[in-house]
């Protein structure tokens, strides 16, 4: 049944499918699930942390009307902090790099946000990177009085990620499904961290996995290294996952993962980006592992919309 009438686009976050893998998984698999959450409005999961954080900080005071809000952010964060500033009437500024997508910073743009670009190194997402980054972050926080949402430590962002768990579990349930492992790449990790403690709550077996680029294994072997996947892998062990959160860390090439965007497109209908492909591939590890008669979930992130102006999809489309 459709909703009626809402008073507010921030009340259509949510509330995301659940789709069964088929084509792409090899037989012998465990089944995959993977939620979609490209139906966000601004085609990402990032609009659930977004609106938790800005509404917590609205409660407890740290957020004052009129005042400004900062970020620095690969996209998806930008867009969704500008998407929700724009809805309650903040102005928002974010502090981006020109590696990330045209169409995430252009979308910051397209909601009212001023866009501070720092130049990468060739391309490329490193450590000093988001060093950098910060560091103009600090510049405006002091210079306006901003108030800076600090996505990697806020752990406001976990209630975002609570509810998609939550969602998660009551979509298997009502299938009949049990969930035996979880995985997802880490970035803040405040969706893996959160998705996690309300899995592991229910269901104390479960396993889940944290999962990072074989060229920048920090969580797993303490050292970060360079390569282009959005949203990730950003050179910290990030202090929203706690240890307890996650059982084991699973690397991932980059070049599979980008390699995996088309066919899940193609096969499945799945179209989505770097990350989420980057996820779906650790989802596709594990199943051979678990085999069949059990159930792998991961999440897609956003929407492939996002990538279309870079080499993500080029091959498949000129072919």
């Amino acid at each position: 049944m459709s909703r009626g009438v809402i008073d507010s686009s921030l009340a259509t976050i949510g509330d995301t499918p659940v789709v069964r893998l088929h084509r792409i998984v090899p037989d012998g698999s465990a089944q995959v699930l993977v939620k979609i959450e490209a139906g966000n409005p601004t085609g990402s999961y990032k609009d659930r942390m977004a609106l938790a954080i800005i509404e917590e900080a609205e409660r407890s005071g740290a957020l004052r009307p009129g005042q400004r809000v900062v970020e620095y952010s690969g996209g998806s964060t930008g867009s969704s902090l500008a998407y929700v500033c724009a809805v309650k009437g903040y102005p928002c500024t974010i502090v981006s790099s020109d590696t990330f997508a045209q169409e995430k910073l252009q979308t910051m743009r397209a909601f009212g946000a001023e866009v501070v670009i720092v130049p990468s190194d060739h391309g490329l997402i490193t450590p000093g990177l988001f060093e950098r980054m910060r560091h103009a972050v600090d510049r405006i926080v002091d210079e306006e009085s901003a108030y800076w949402t600090d996505q990697f430590h806020n752990t406001d962002a976990l209630i975002g990620y609570d509810v998609l768990g939550h969602e998660l579990l009551q979509q298997t349930e009502r299938s009949g499904i049990v969930i035996d492992a979880f995985c997802a790449a880490v970035g803040t990790a405040g969706m893996l961290a959160g998705v996690s403690r309300t899995l592991k709550a229910a269901l104390p077996e479960v396993s889940v996995t944290a999962l990072e680029p074989t060229t920048s294994p920090m969580v797993s072997a303490g050292h970060a290294g360079p390569h282009h996947v959005e949203g990730i892998a950003t050179g910290i062990v990030p202090p929203l996952l706690p240890s307890d959160l996650y059982d084991r860390v699973l690397t991932v090439d980059e070049q599979s993962a980008r390699e995996l965007a088309v066919p899940l497109a193609r096969d499945e209908g799945v179209f989505t980006g770097t990350s989420s492909a980057f996820n779906i591939a650790g989802a596709l590890h594990l199943a051979k592992e678990f085999g069949p008669g059990r159930t792998v979930a991961t999440v897609a992130c956003d929407t492939g919309l996002k990538y279309l102006a870079g080499d993500l999809y080029r091959a498949g489309i000129d072919q």
